[in-house]
């Protein structure tokens, strides 16, 4: 399969409505707390959007929220991936991302037969407390060399001027949350992210 070279991470519906009609073909949708009827709505609403858009939707951890809903695709962090029931999943018909920071996380997503493998952070990121240290793009390059042909998501610390670097090391897609959430134009700013991952389309 192939991923957009662009990957949008938002936390509400209300984002999608913002930025997916901007060009936006890859998004996912990452809310950690919230009651399950707030979560169902907030899917509904971001995978109606997405459909309008032509653009891949993918919700972050909820499994079995995206089974019920009829998503076609979930991330899975490493907890999330051990407690979830692929077989489920893969008999629903859902795709698979994984989450990956170290040698061990990758052979426990490898062994989950995923779809995708997201490595990170390959800078230092604002996001959230990270135990591991920025990865690097040597890192990229290494990882990318064991996951093909599965594509290969970098995420952390990217903005458009580290894009080039992140896919002559091997990346296929570049996740982003705060360059674009928190900029003062996010919609400026995704036109840039769009702009800048075209000759990796």
């Amino acid at each position: 399969m192939k991923l957009d070279p662009f990957y949008l991470i938002i936390d509400s519906a209300a984002w999608i409505e913002r930025l997916v009609p901007l060009g936006v073909k890859l998004v996912q949708l990452r809310i950690k707390s919230m009651d399950e009827a707030g979560l169902r709505a907030e899917i509904r609403k971001a995978k109606a959007l997405c459909a309008q858009h032509q653009c891949q939707f993918i919700i972050n951890d909820h499994w079995r929220l995206a089974i019920e809903e009829g998503c076609d695709f979930v991330h899975l962090g490493q907890e999330d991936l051990l407690s979830a029931d692929l077989a489920r999943i893969r008999a629903a018909g859902v795709k698979v991302g994984v989450s990956t920071h170290d040698h061990v996380e990758l052979e426990t997503a490898m062994a989950a037969m995923p779809n995708y493998v997201a490595l990170g952070p390959i800078y230092p990121t604002v996001l959230k407390q990270m135990k591991w240290a920025p990865q690097g793009l040597e890192r990229i390059s290494e990882w990318k060399h064991r996951v093909a042909p599965i594509p290969l998501v970098a995420i952390g610390g990217l903005n458009p001027d580290r894009l080039d670097g992140v896919f002559e090391a091997g990346a296929d897609s570049a996740a982003v949350v705060t360059d674009i959430t928190l900029n003062a134009d996010p919609e400026a700013r995704t036109r840039e992210w769009i702009e800048k991952t075209k000759p990796w389309r």
